[in-house]
């Protein structure tokens, strides 16, 4: 998560959305493109990145109780 270390999920979900939005809409340059694309593989992994916390955490949860 170095790259966007300051965001939390929703905002990197939230701005992922919106890339993926103007990918789609297109009219942008080759440049633009692969710079939004770039952008959206950082915020898909932060995305990620909590996920997988989260998931740990839950994990850690549900074993402590079958304890």
């Amino acid at each position: 998560m170095s790259d966007t270390p300051e965001l939390s999920y929703e905002q990197a979900r939230e701005e992922l959305i919106a890339v993926v939005q103007q990918l789609e809409a297109g009219g942008t340059t080759l440049e633009e493109s692969l710079a939004l694309w770039e952008r959206g593989e950082t915020l898909a992994r932060t995305c990620q990145t909590w996920l997988d916390g989260a998931r740990e955490r839950l994990d850690a949860a549900v074993a402590a109780d079958d304890e």
